[in-house]
């Protein structure tokens, strides 16, 4: 049995090296090569914790397991970050566990690479404005991520907690951008070429009118039932892509114009992976506002952590 720690995990996977990873499972999904499993995602009753398990498996690689986890939203407090997740790996031919991978930060990293992915095939090729709703730990995944696929000058964020936006914009300004803090969420969004919001509302935070013309929305928050981040007309009128349909609307972003019947299943281009396939679904012209909601994929998880595994097991040969 493999067993690969936080501290691990984060010495072996960086953002960039996820993306190709992360982006061959969307496009094995497409081809029906790889599939999740239904989702169990429920209230703990203790703590105000969502607990949650997440298995799919891969043919092509081959590749099977399940993460296990959730959030804890008063862990902050307590030193301890709000999401906990473990991952553990099966071997496909035989069925038996051969790794146990921590996945705290790993979770982080695909979820920045997935939105990366979404921006790299969706957005217009000369975005250069990024806006931030939430400026807490994901935003530093997201950041790194974007700057991978696009070419960012500007980074506008908006947090309700200062101190998060504070930490945030030092490390936009590190990297050399320009860091533009908003006083409200409209002021973030409305000269955006890219948004990404990864907060855990429950309310809107964006309304549709605040969404220029050729915008690229990735909606990360929303993965469970009652999560929202985005006006439903919005949803409506933007160019919809998923990672799992039925996900989208049970869960995801997707849930609360699907519930009000603004949408339905035609309203769907496509998953991200069948764009990756063919490029021809995705954005046809500069003035579509698209959207990307990711809810998040147990097959995303099983890629990171496997490639976690593998880049140990390089690593330990090439110092024997």
């Amino acid at each position: 049995m493999i067993f690969i720690s936080e501290e691990e995990a984060r010495e072996l996977v960086n953002v960039r090296d996820a993306l190709d990873a992360v982006e061959g499972c969307f496009s094995a999904m497409a081809r029906a090569n790889a599939r999740n499993f239904p989702v169990v995602r429920e209230s703990v009753g203790y703590q105000d914790a969502v607990f949650g398990v997440k298995s799919g498996v891969d043919v092509t690689v081959p590749l099977m397991g399940l993460k296990a986890g959730g959030y804890w939203p008063h862990n902050a407090a307590k030193g301890v970050t709000n999401h906990q997740s473990v991952t553990v790996l099966f071997d496909p031919e035989t069925g038996r566990a051969e790794a146990v991978v921590s996945a705290n930060y790993l979770t982080g990293v695909r979820t920045g690479a997935a939105s990366a992915i979404a921006t790299r095939w969706l957005s217009r090729k000369d975005s250069s404005v990024l806006a931030m709703i939430g400026a807490g730990v994901q935003a530093g995944y997201q950041l790194e991520a974007t700057l991978a696929v696009r070419d960012i000058k500007r980074v506008r964020a908006w947090d309700p907690s200062a101190a998060n936006l504070e930490r945030f914009g030092q490390r936009v300004r590190d990297l050399g951008l320009v860091f533009e803090p908003a006083r409200d969420v409209q002021e973030a969004v409305e000269v955006a070429d890219i948004i990404v919001t990864v907060t855990p509302s429950n309310t809107m935070l964006i309304h549709d009118g605040w969404v220029k013309p050729g915008t690229h929305i990735n909606a990360m928050g929303a993965d469970t039932r009652g999560k929202q981040e985005l006006d439903p007309k919005l949803v409506a009128r933007s160019r919809i892509y998923y990672d799992e349909l039925q996900q989208s609307v049970e869960i995801g972003e997707c849930q609360h114009a699907w519930a009000a019947g603004l949408i339905g299943k035609a309203d769907f281009q496509g998953s991200l992976g069948d764009v990756i396939n063919d490029p021809s679904r995705g954005r046809t012209d500069d003035a579509q506002v698209t959207l990307f909601d990711g809810t998040g994929v147990a097959l995303q998880d099983l890629a990171v952590a496997k490639l976690a595994v593998q880049k140990q097991a390089a690593d330990t040969h090439s110092t024997r």
